[in-house]
């Protein structure tokens, strides 16, 4: 009997000293209630305790959560024309007190008002720039603009924005086959302008090479005239010192030329009168 009573005491003792503590996760945060009141939030990993059916402990995660829009939203650019935004939120609860007061500690209903808020974000920025821009320019700076802002007015509610990403940015196919011909039209306009521009310069550089030529051309030949002028000269003055100190033989010299320049061929006839000056060294053979 004295057995079962000492049985039952330690029952109680440890049921009452489950009640009496809590553990912490090193993955969570704690918030400890009194009287639906919050007197502790815990957030550093260990064992706690608590007054046994006073208190009670509620836990959320610390670790980043990630939102995924099931759908793409549509947005407005300046152009006035739809895209479909495809994003997804990073995010964490940073201050779980302010987290459960704001949103009730629902993650889903935090969840609908981090949405609220990129959404709005991503509408005010779609709707200062045009589909090319959104498209293929400035994501980038959209993402960062609304991971700023997100940020900002999700601290209200103890949560912090990691990340906003967009996943993927499309058009509408009523609108996609009309910006694409656009597009399509543009770049065979730069094109042809590349084309245009490179056909005037290459003829440009084709009459600027042109013209080198012929300076060069101009050049080489007045120059190669001088050279043989100066050698002919210089050829002339040779044959006059060779020739002077001998005059008979210049003479002949000369006359043989004459003979050999004269008559190329079998085929060339001169009529002339033997007794003429050009026979002079010939006569003697000729009276033969």
């Amino acid at each position: 009997m004295q057995a079962s009573r000492i049985f039952i005491a330690l029952l109680v003792v440890l049921i009452l000293l489950s009640m009496a503590t809590y553990t912490v996760d090193q993955r969570e945060h704690a918030i400890v209630f009194r009287l639906g009141e919050i007197i502790a939030v815990k957030e550093e990993p260990g064992l706690y305790f608590k007054t046994p059916l006073v208190d009670n402990v509620k836990y959320y995660d610390k670790r980043i959560l990630t939102y995924d829009s099931s759908t793409p939203d549509r947005f407005i650019t300046s152009e006035k024309k739809n895209v479909l935004v495809d994003s997804f939120i990073k995010w964490r609860i940073i201050d779980p007190a302010k987290f459960y007061v704001s949103v009730n500690g629902d993650e889903r209903q935090a969840e609908r008002r981090l949405t609220q808020t990129v959404n709005d974000g991503l509408r005010a920025e779609f709707g200062k720039r045009t589909i090319q821009e959104v498209v293929s320019g400035e994501r980038s700076e959209i993402m960062d603009i609304i991971k700023e802002r997100a940020d900002r007015e999700s601290n209200n509610i103890g949560i912090e924005i990691l990340d906003v990403r967009l996943r993927r940015v499309d058009l509408p196919k009523e609108v996609s086959d009309s910006v694409y011909q656009r597009m399509e039209a543009e770049r065979k306009s730069v094109a042809n302008e590349l084309r245009s521009e490179g056909f005037a310069e290459s003829e440009k550089i084709k009459a600027n090479a042109e013209k080198q030529k012929e300076i060069i051309i101009t050049d080489a030949y007045r120059e190669a005239q001088k050279i043989k002028g100066q050698g002919d000269a210089k050829a002339a003055r040779v044959y006059s010192d060779v020739f002077s100190k001998n005059k008979e033989f210049y003479d002949f010299y000369r006359s043989l030329e004459a003979y050999r320049n004269s008559v190329n061929s079998k085929e060339d006839i001169l009529v002339l009168d033997p007794n003429t000056e050009f026979f002079k060294y010939l006569q003697p053979r000729l009276k033969k």
